[in-house]
């Protein structure tokens, strides 16, 4: 089986004036429908399909507003509070921002992301993670990016993992 995972997707990109933000977006092409895909991924309130994450605490419904809390690695692990900004459930995706985190835990400030499903014109699915932020006070850029990459790099492993590369 034939793993692709558009790996080559880290961009950095450049914006006028003071900090530049930056941005990471990866994607992996599965063999599993997008349905089936999305069915996992697809809860703003359960991150259980990534490994980093050992438990998500939710409020609120599936539309925007609602806030998640990951505890990274065990029980008292490091935590990350997230809120839903957009959610499309016949598209297949939702956008989220961190509303706190530790620096130490993830270096980056102003974070916003989308996680996306779509369909592959030969069938199973992709998954793209895109991600724009800047890195915390004292991280380099290279720090930021490394970290977000790193993110959503075992998310999409545990997918392959989990549904099987498309071939």
């Amino acid at each position: 089986m034939r793993h692709t995972l558009l790996a080559a997707a880290v961009v950095l990109l450049p914006f006028a004036a003071g900090a530049d933000p930056q941005q990471v977006a990866l994607a992996t092409e599965l063999a599993a429908s997008p349905e089936e895909v999305w069915t996992t991924i697809g809860n703003f309130h359960d991150m259980s399909w990534h490994p980093a994450v050992f438990a998500t605490e939710g409020e609120g419904d599936a539309t925007p507003g609602a806030t998640r809390v990951l505890t990274l690695g065990e029980e008292g692990g490091p935590t990350i509070s997230e809120t839903l900004d957009a959610r499309d459930e016949a598209g297949m995706s939702y956008s989220y921002r961190i509303t706190e985190v530790d620096p130490a835990v993830l270096p980056v400030t102003d974070y916003s992301s989308t996680l996306a499903v779509t369909a592959r014109e030969d069938g199973g699915a992709s998954v793209t993670w895109t991600g724009t932020f800047e890195p915390s006070e004292g991280a380099s850029d290279e720090d930021a990016v490394g970290a977000i990459a790193g993110v959503y790099q075992g998310g999409l492993d545990a997918l392959t993992e989990r549904f099987g590369a498309a071939e």
